[in-house]
């Protein structure tokens, strides 16, 4: 019983259910639109449709929703002029197209124009009305209840966060969207916005132009501000980055919407009195700034130095706002100027706008004349009455304005753009192909291929990423005498140039703020002059330093150095540490004093040594001479000639010959001098030794063996030179390492080892002569020659003793100075000692020039030494 009675529920309920899916088969199926249609305030049909999303009011009624009942549409106020005007040029553009006979011909274009009131969601709204349409429709439930976009393309809309929204719901269905005043460069991204196209240029290329053109005027320290929407975030985040690669500094860097609430502008005024800068870009909608103007009048916050953005340095509205000239010498970008005939005089007869909307005609009469109409429901009572025929031509107002003609002139473009499209697509000749579907995506990319002129001859084209070419002017708000601002052009930027050619300035000149002509100064820091290097100032932005003066022997010649570049090692720093001079050759020349005193020294020693040898060889026969053995002493004068000589070659520029030549010639010199003094010393002892009974000791220290052992004892040197210079010469070398701003020119060593080599032989020899002498020291008085040898060999040995630490001490010229003076002082010693003494007995007291005078007691006990020969030698010698 229970589960009859549970089939019985199952299939009652399994009936109920096939009579409902019948039912619904049965029923029509119905698209409807959910909410209230939206309808277009411009309108006109044809067989094409341009849609266009427009603010022909800036702004809206507040009102608080409860939301227990649906909200009313919104209540637009603020009319705006400026849409109105590119309301006109779209159908100027169609219009003109439909009267073509080689463009669409036989094809009529129409339009559907949206108020979107400033609001992002209302303008997403009336897209997805331009898409679908806004009538209920029917259809039977075997077909899908799709069908075709409802128009081609939408021209529109001004923002570029609008355009963002528009463009991201429209985008999946291809419909073209052209933009002539959306700049945001994230707009250039295809694969968020892929129908997306514009005949303005990005703000990619405009926010790069304003860095250069801050850099051009050597502004490095400046402030920005924003607004706080796609438009001015993205523009100044690009500003920002290539204003960084450029240098420039930004001291402060605001954002702000004109909804936003009074504290927080006021925010921004402080900061703008508290900062140092006196430049401000920017990057502002004009409805923004015309928010900004009035708060900067009541702080009179002039003298800053206006930087503007396309948005509004070409617009009047701004300029009338601004009573107090506060803009007064801005300088910005903007398209460049554009005449389009028949434009002008199209837009100023509105008679169009009552054709195609009553409505809004009636709004745009009555605002523009502060009328009203008969049929008017304004409460304005004290209004005059309009008729809808008054004239334009005389008023001035904003709608009369015809700055934005290049604007109007991108909205031009774009309708041409579209219409160009849809010939080529129709494969029009002389008539078009009507039974062809329109799809949208066929019409986006014909339209991206599109290459064409306009009657004007601008070219009309759009690159991979739907943007035109960037070229811009650069205007300068200048005030004319009627306190009116003019738009002046005083350069042009383009983009398509290589970059030091993309900024050109004209020779006009600028009036900058406060009406002067004077370019402002804007900088951190003032500019570092050459010989300064740039020194980052703690916890500071890079253009804030300070300038520190260069080093010793390092230069900066350019301003703003950041490093100090160290000179070359044969050139120093001047005073100023802007240039690198040549160091200043440092050697012991002729021509300065010690130079001049040590060659007078050894041109004096060597003039001595000749009288003394010309008296020598005048008194040669005299007993005098020839006891001190004239041959050795003829050739000691000549090696002390030699020796003062030498001297010579270590003054004057060291060169490769002379650096050769005065050490080895010095050391030879000295030897052989010192081998002369050894040969007397050595006669001396061994004539006194000799002259003992039964010694035979002179026969192996004749006259040649003396010669002989000068000759060896000189042929070591020679060959200690020889090897030397054979191995590794001295050669000339430049020292700069003594002395910063000097080099010295000294003869290098070249091996340490023969230079000591030389130098120690010639103290061998010289200590070996004195230790002789000196044992010498006690033989008669009447025969001193011992006395006088030891007495010069203890003056050569005590020279060349305090030599080595006076040489290895001094710098430079001295340590030659002090070599020169060494040797004349040890070959003066040996002059003086050894034959001083005896010119004075020569030519003052010749008296005691006989042999009994020089043998006395010696004489007579000698015999033994006459007749050994030994007397012999003491004469000689």
């Amino acid at each position: 019983m229970t589960a009859t009675s549970n089939w019985s529920e199952w299939g009652w309920a399994l009936l109920q259910l096939l009579l409902v899916a019948y039912l619904a088969y049965a029923k029509v199926s119905v698209c409807r639109h959910r909410g209230d249609p939206e309808n277009p305030q411009l309108l006109k049909d044809g067989d094409a449709i341009l849609g266009g999303i427009l603010s022909f009011h800036t702004s809206w009624k507040d009102r608080q929703d409860n939301y227990t009942k649906k909200p009313l549409p919104l209540e637009c106020t603020s009319l705006n002029f400026r849409d109105f005007q590119i309301a006109q040029a779209i159908i100027f553009a169609i219009e003109e197209i439909n009267n073509s006979t080689e463009l669409l011909p036989g094809i009529s274009l129409g339009y559907k124009m949206y108020d979107t009131c400033g609001s992002t969601a209302r303008s997403v709204r009336v897209a997805l009305a331009l898409a679908n349409g806004n009538e209920v429709v029917s259809a039977q439930s075997e077909a899908p209840c799709t069908r075709p976009a409802q128009v081609q393309a939408i021209m529109g809309e001004t923002s570029s966060s609008t355009c963002m929204a528009v463009a991201t719901v429209i985008g999946p269905f291809h419909i073209p969207l052209i933009s002539h005043f959306a700049t945001c460069a994230c707009l250039s991204d295809k694969t968020k916005y892929p129908s997306f196209l514009r005949t303005i240029p990005s703000d990619y290329y405009q926010s790069r132009a304003l860095a250069q053109l801050v850099k051009h005027f050597g502004w490095t320290w400046v402030g920005a501000i924003r607004s706080n929407n796609d438009y001015g975030n993205n523009g100044m985040a690009i500003f920002t980055e290539t204003a960084q690669q450029l240098g420039i500094c930004l001291e402060y860097s605001v954002s702000f919407i004109r909804t936003d609430p009074p504290n927080k502008i006021q925010k921004i005024i402080e900061i703008i009195k508290c900062s140092s800068s006196k430049v401000i870009v920017a990057f502002l909608s004009y409805l923004d700034l015309d928010v900004l103007i009035p708060i900067l009048s009541n702080y009179n916050l002039t003298g800053y130095q206006w930087v503007g953005s396309e948005s509004w340095i070409r617009d009047s509205q701004t300029a009338e706002r601004d009573q107090l000239h506060i803009l007064d010498g801005a300088i910005g970008l903007f398209i460049p100027k554009a005449h389009v005939s028949g434009m002008k005089e199209f837009i100023l007869d509105v008679k169009t706008l009552n054709a195609s909307g009553k409505e809004m005609f009636t709004e745009f009469w009555e605002t523009l004349f502060s009328c009203k109409f008969k049929y008017s429901k304004s409460s304005a009572e004290n209004r005059r009455e309009c008729t809808g025929h008054e004239d334009l031509g005389g008023l001035q107002h904003s709608f009369t304005d015809m700055s934005f003609m290049p604007i109007f002139n991108n909205v031009y473009k774009g309708v041409y753009a579209v219409a160009h499209a849809l010939h080529n697509i129709l494969g029009c000749n002389e008539t078009c192909n009507y039974k062809m579907q329109l799809d949208p995506f066929m019409i986006l990319q014909q339209i991206r291929k599109i290459y064409l002129k306009t009657k004007e001859g601008d070219d009309v084209y759009f690159n991979e990423n739907g943007d035109p070419p960037a070229r811009y002017e650069i205007i300068n708000w200048q005030p004319g005498e009627s306190g009116i601002v003019d738009f002046v052009t005083v350069g042009l930027y383009d983009a398509t140039l290589p970059v030091d050619k993309q900024l050109s300035l004209q020779n006009k000149s600028l009036i900058w703020t406060r009406n002067t002509k004077q370019v402002p100064v804007s900088v951190c820091s003032e500019k570092c002059p050459p010989g300064t290097r740039k020194v980052l100032q703690k916890g500071k932005p890079v253009c804030c330093y300070d300038c520190i003066r260069c080093a010793e022997g390092e230069i900066s010649n350019i301003t703003d150095s950041i490093i100090c570049v160290k000179c070359l090692p044969e050139f120093w720093s001047n005073e100023r540490r802007d240039a690198c001079v040549k160091k200043k050759a440092e050697f012991l020349s002729y021509e300065e004093m010690m130079g001049a005193l040590l060659t007078a020294a050894s041109l004096f020693g060597t003039c001595m040594t000749a009288v003394v040898a010309f008296i020598f060889f005048r008194y040669r026969k005299t007993p005098i001479v020839r006891a001190n053995n004239s041959e050795l002493s003829f050739l000691l004068l000549f090696s002390l000639t030699l020796c003062f000589l030498c001297s010579l070659t270590f003054i004057g520029r060291p060169s490769e010959w002379s650096c050769m030549l005065r050490h080895t010639a010095f050391g030879i010199t000295f030897v052989l001098c010192i081998s002369c003094v050894l040969g007397k010393t050595m006669v001396v002892l061994m004539a006194f030794r000799a002259s003992l009974p039964g010694s035979n000791v002179m026969k192996w220290f004749g006259p040649t063996q003396q010669r002989l052992s000068v000759l060896v004892f000189t042929l070591i040197q020679v060959t200690i030179c020889f090897l030397w210079l054979t191995i590794s010469p001295p050669f000339p070398f430049k020292n700069f390492k003594i002395t910063k701003d000097q080099m010295i020119l000294e003869c290098a060593l070249g091996s340490t080892l023969g230079f000591w080599a030389v130098l120690g032989y010639i103290g061998v020899l010289a200590t070996f002569c004195f230790i002789l002498a000196f044992l010498a020291r006690k033989l008669p008085d009447n025969f001193n020659e011992a006395k006088f040898i030891t007495f010069s060999m203890l003056i050569f040995c005590a020279v060349w003793i305090t030599f080595i630490p006076a040489y290895v001490s001094s710098p430079g010229k001295f340590s030659v100075a002090v070599e020169i003076f060494a040797i004349l002082a040890s070959s003066f010693g040996l002059l003086i000692c050894n034959f001083i003494p005896k010119c004075y007995i020569i030519l003052l007291r010749p008296e005691k020039n006989t042999k009994k005078n020089m043998m006395g007691k010696l004489w007579s006990s000698s015999r033994l030494c006459v007749r050994t020969n030994a007397f012999y030698f003491i004469c000689l010698f």
